[in-house]
């Protein structure tokens, strides 16, 4: 078995593990910590599929896993307050079936992000990276204008929403249903890394020319890698609004964009789980540096600077001793 294969499964064993150590000791919060931790996972792996493995470097994803979040907020909204979504030539009504509004926020997601991928994907390098921080912060500010969902005082949701079969109030089960996800996010990503369509997306960020010489579009590629990852981080989106029954712009803002690139930096740009050893990181460094200091996101920026500077594989570069993008 290669290193990083075991480090993977070391990674999702305990990533399962802690949370089921804290069910038998009753302690709730901490498997918040890890629900929390998985559904950042989701969506730094979201933005590497694009980062890594396109070359995109995004910084407006907030925007997605706002639109996420804000797809949960206003369908759960109507369906707790008996009020129709939309009332005219045909009735829309909210829900509450965790599955349907899964399936609205990734196709919300994945159309707003082909609209603004068509159009950034014009550009290149640190024009790219700002014309995608512009949308992200255009959906942020209309989010704060929006009084009809709270405004900037965000929306807030009574019940968590349903699944068949389980009490999603109950933290561990919810957990279960955001760790299963993951492991699906995770097999999908994995799958397509490594089909036609990822080989052909490395090699693009590599080398646009000869790929066009074989007969594919580049513009196409990175279109298509954008849309899925937004998607992704959209669904990660409506998970999160959903963990803490309320949605506000702040998940639009881009301090939200920033940390999930520094999940995907944490873990390792271009490793399918690379993402997922970052958040974890993240949330353990967040509970226990937060404890100690209000100002603990100093330290997270010294252990990221040197993260950048000495392990530029990330994490799991650092352990795995490789730095080629493979899983």
């Amino acid at each position: 078995m290669r290193r990083e294969t075991l480090l993977n499964a070391i990674l999702m064993a305990v990533l399962l593990g802690f949370p089921l150590a804290a069910w038998a000791m009753d302690e709730p919060f901490l498997i918040t910590l890890a629900t929390r931790a998985v559904i950042f996972a989701i969506a730094g792996v979201g933005l590497n599929f694009a980062l890594g493995f396109g070359g995109l470097v995004s910084f407006g994803h907030a925007v997605f896993f706002g639109l996420g979040g804000y797809a949960m907020g206003i369908l759960a909204y109507h369906a707790q307050t008996y009020t129709p979504l939309f009332d005219g030539l045909f009735v829309i009504e909210g829900t509450n079936s965790m599955p349907v509004i899964w399936l609205v926020a990734v196709v919300v997601s994945a159309l707003v992000a082909l609209a603004i991928g068509a159009l950034s994907l014009r550009t290149t390098g640190v024009y790219f990276i700002m014309i995608t921080l512009a949308f992200a912060q255009m959906v942020y500010y209309f989010a704060i204008s929006w009084p009809a969902y709270g405004g900037e005082d965000g929306l807030s949701i009574y019940v968590r929403n349903n699944f068949p079969g389980l009490n999603t109030m109950d933290p561990i089960q919810y957990f279960a249903i955001c760790y299963g996800l993951l492991a699906i996010v995770l097999l999908g990503v994995h799958r397509a890394a490594h089909s036609p369509f990822g080989l052909m997306l490395r090699a693009a960020r590599q080398n646009e020319e000869r790929v066009q010489a074989v007969g594919h579009v580049p513009y196409r590629l990175y279109l298509t890698a954008f849309v899925i990852s937004g998607a992704i981080t959209g669904l990660a989106g409506a998970l999160f609004a959903d963990l803490n029954r309320f949605v506000s712009p702040t998940m639009l803002s881009w301090h939200t964009s920033g940390e999930i690139m520094i999940f995907v930096i944490l873990g390792g740009v271009g490793r399918v789980f690379g993402p997922v050893a970052g958040a974890a990181l993240f949330i353990l460094l967040e509970h226990v540096l937060g404890g100690l200091s209000d100002y603990w996101h100093i330290y997270l920026g010294a252990i990221l600077l040197g993260v950048v500077l000495f392990a530029r594989g990330g994490l799991f570069g650092l352990l795995a001793g490789r730095e080629v993008a493979h899983d």
